[in-house]
């Protein structure tokens, strides 16, 4: 390819090692004397712990929470008034508060024989009554998880535009009560840790499966109390993330608590029984909305009260509510709505804490915003399409400030919407006589690359608007770039070696990314929110300029000139009368000084550049997805046909790498819609503990998902990019269940819930008819 910048699809560079199975996780590491852990965890999901039996022979081999002397409970901060947090301890002290929650671990040479030691730990528990419910957790005299509070209703927010004229002038509401379940991340990887301590160093050493690694690193700090300078994190290849791993995990401090007390390396890996019980539960909302609209579908208010099923204790550092948080934040969309009120409730239950998953709280904020404008649009007899166009936000209003302050960069979502309809209309989908089919929309708007003003409102232990980068200049001439986010799918060892290419004309093969490690790397939060190539890119982009203006100087003096009179173009740097390659500019530096003036010598070939979007402001990305679905309505099943997705991520700075992102987030997203659920009895035992229970769409299940892109650069960015690794995610569930209610409005049936499995579709069919018999009843 002759362009290798911003913009040309390059293959990814860290594919070459996946594919040929050299990548290094951290179950590939292996350490002289290293001990697996396995962790006693609690079979019962509210219950006192009366006393611990250890086998005999056990020695220094189980420990227990009374062990961990001088160890501080997790605990996230918040800024939000009225927001009861709790410190969780790394293992459950006095009490467990859910199925899954750690009483023990378990230390042998290997898992299999730590797994039979934990077989042989018998934890004595008084049970104690259980709350696995939102309903169950806000009814009158309800059990209280924490007794301290008094409540089980850990935090609330409100926000009133003042809706009250907009209400008055309309004429048509729509209530609807929707829900999305609790549901599992099921990255190709589980969580894992492992710790060893670096006498030579004086350091604590702990590799993890992380997305952010600086971040552990702060949060190991507070519980172990230990100095920064005193632990290093190291992020070795991370098999996906989806937020979970963007997270503290309480097995985290415990084995890097157990190699410090035990001078020697101690490890965890995740199994899939762990993953789906106890670690990796997310998105459980009920959004309760009203919609005060016209006569011809122009929603003027918007009224809703949404309440989150939040677990038993608060994540670090995100806390508990920032789903609701978020979601609140975003309900509204990319809809141009008068008057916003909204009431979050975050409730706390017996069950596994509530963790960011992919988008965090943006597809249930989509799935009840889009499928109540479908419920607009079936009230007042019009096309959903045209209710939507009448209600976007137009391209002539950007930048466009939402009613909940949000301001929207860029964009044109009319025209993203109208391109999905005609994609989805371009193919002809055929059934059979015993099926019905629908089609269905959603749009969305996703803030990516979130900024320090937006996080710094609700107080938590992360501050994301600003990033770092260094760039080595070796003495060959190649590059060297140190990051302090993590790639764990998204490409970033190719996309930010092109920013660098792009900025410096280097050929990104000769462009080393370095990630994941805190003794190399500059600060940074990490990777999520779709923030790494807007920030990060910006970084290296920042790092890469300084470079720049450094070898521009190096040629001006070789070639007698002035600095401005060099420029760099296609790798070389080109003066008046003469060129050179910046290889021959970086020898000289390195092994010729003696041919330089001592003003370029001072600060070397070695800098670092920082970079946040202007003002401090997140770049909006957005998108329409359209769904094609034949639903039997015999059997409650349902097929995908056809799927469209017409994203907008301003500047695709690979576009192969782009469309691998959305393509990957569809099909999570497919999951969330249809298949994925993680239900609880109402003793707070979790029904899907393997994969035979638990349902993830397999190659069968996804259709060929066809993509298009619109590119509206953002005004705030360097090369006007935005944000795209979770967009794909958001819109799915919403699409899907719309698609499913227009296949099914013959029946009368509505579905309002996710995922939208057979027995829910079935259920919605029987109700249709349920009501019709009743209304002819009446009319009789």
């Amino acid at each position: 390819m002759t362009h290798t910048g911003v913009g040309a699809s390059l293959p990814r560079k860290e594919d070459d090692r996946f594919l040929h199975g050299r990548g290094r996780y951290l179950a590939d590491i292996e350490m002289p004397r290293m001990l697996d852990v396995a962790f006693v965890r609690s079979p019962l999901a509210h219950a006192e712990i009366v006393g611990i039996e250890k086998p005999e022979e056990a020695g220094e081999r189980v420990f227990t929470a009374h062990d961990m002397d001088g160890v501080v409970p997790i605990r996230p901060t918040s800024n939000v008034a009225g927001h009861r947090i709790i410190g969780s301890p790394p293992m459950a002290l006095t009490r467990v508060r859910f199925v899954g929650e750690i009483i023990a671990a378990c230390l042998a040479p290997n898992r299999a024989q730590a797994e039979d030691l934990a077989e042989q730990v018998v934890p004595d528990l008084k049970e104690l009554p259980v709350v696995a419910s939102i309903d169950a957790a806000m009814a009158e005299g309800a059990p209280l998880v924490h007794a301290d509070w008094g409540t089980n209703l850990s935090m609330e927010t409100r926000f009133d535009s003042g809706i009250e004229e907009q209400v008055a002038r309309a004429t048509v509401q729509v209530t609807r009560t929707l829900d999305m379940a609790r549901q599992a991340m099921v990255p190709l990887e589980g969580k894992g840790a492992l710790a060893h301590f670096d006498a030579r160093d004086g350091q604590l050493v702990v590799y993890s499966s992380t997305q952010s690694p600086h971040m552990i690193r702060n949060a190991l700090c507070q519980c172990l109390g230990l100095q920064q300078r005193q632990i290093r994190v190291v992020a070795p290849d991370v098999g996906g993330g989806f937020g979970y791993k963007a997270i503290l995990h309480p097995e985290e401090v415990i084995v890097a608590w157990l190699s410090l007390r035990l001078r020697r390396p101690v490890r965890w890996l995740e199994d899939r029984f762990e993953h789906l019980t106890a670690g990796a539960n997310a998105r459980q909302h009920r959004y309760q909305m009203t919609a005060h609209a016209d006569d011809r579908g122009r929603i003027l208010a918007l009224d809703a009260v949404l309440t989150t099923d939040a677990g038993a204790y608060s994540i670090w550092p995100h806390t508990n509510g920032f789903d609701a948080i978020q979601a609140s934040g975003i309900l509204t969309g990319p809809y141009d709505i008068g008057g916003y009120r909204v009431r979050t409730m975050t409730v706390a239950t017996n069950k596994p804490p509530l963790s960011p998953y992919r988008a965090v709280a943006r597809p249930g904020a989509c799935f009840a915003m889009e499928t109540l404008v479908d419920a607009v649009a079936r009230a007042v007899g019009r096309d959903p399409v045209e209710v939507r166009l009448e209600n976007l936000v137009p391209a002539a209003a950007m930048p466009y400030k939402a009613i909940t302050g949000k301001e929207y960069d860029s964009g044109d979502y009319p025209a993203s919407l109208r391109r999905a309809r005609v994609l989805v209309d371009a193919v002809s989908s055929e059934a059979g006589p015993d099926r019905l089919i629908g089609t269905g929309y959603a749009v969305y708007t996703e803030h990516t690359a979130v900024s320090t003003a937006t996080i710094s409102q609700i107080g938590v232990q992360m501050m994301p608007g600003f990033e770092q980068a260094a760039a080595l200049m070796q003495p060959d001439g190649s590059l060297e770039i140190r990051v302090g986010v993590q790639s764990h799918g998204q490409g970033m060892e190719t996309t930010l070696a092109q920013i660098a290419s792009e900025v410096l004309g280097i050929d990104p093969e000769r462009v080393s990314v370095r990630h994941g490690d805190t003794a190399l790397s500059p600060y940074s939060t990490g990777t999520y929110a779709s923030r790494a190539v807007v920030m990060t890119g910006g970084a290296v982009a920042a790092a890469a300029d300084k470079l720049a203006f450094k070898l521009r100087g190096i040629a001006a003096h070789m070639m007698q000139c002035t600095a401005d009179d060099v420029r760099l173009e296609a790798g070389e740097l080109v003066g008046p009368g003469a060129s050179m390659t910046i290889e021959e500019a970086a020898v000289i530096w390195h092994f010729r000084p003696f041919d330089l003036p001592e003003e370029l010598l001072r600060d070397g070939l070695e800098v670092t550049g920082g970079y946040r979007p202007d003002g401090d402001r997140a770049p909006f990305a957005y998108a329409a997805h359209a769904a094609r679905v034949a639903v039997d309505p015999e059997l409650g099943t349902v097929e995908v046909l056809d799927y469209v997705a017409v994203d907008d991520c301003g500047t695709r700075v690979n576009p192969m790498i782009v469309d691998g992102q959305v393509l990957g987030g569809v099909a999570q997203g497919i999951g969330t819609a249809l298949f994925e659920e993680v239900p609880f009895d109402d003793q707070g035992q979790p029904l899907a503990t393997t994969f035979g229970d638990y349902s993830v769409p397999a190659a069968s299940e996804i259709p060929m998902i066809r993509l298009d892109h619109m590119e509206t650069r953002s005004p705030y960015t360097r090369f006007g990019v935005k944000g795209v690794g979770e967009g794909g995610a958001i819109a799915p569930p919403a699409a899907v269940v719309n698609a499913i209610n227009d296949a099914l409005r013959s029946t009368g049936a509505e579905l309002c819930a996710v995922p939208a499995t057979p027995r829910r579709v079935l259920q919605a069919i029987f109700d249709a008819q349920d009501r019709a018999a009743g209304r002819k009843e009446v009319a009789r």
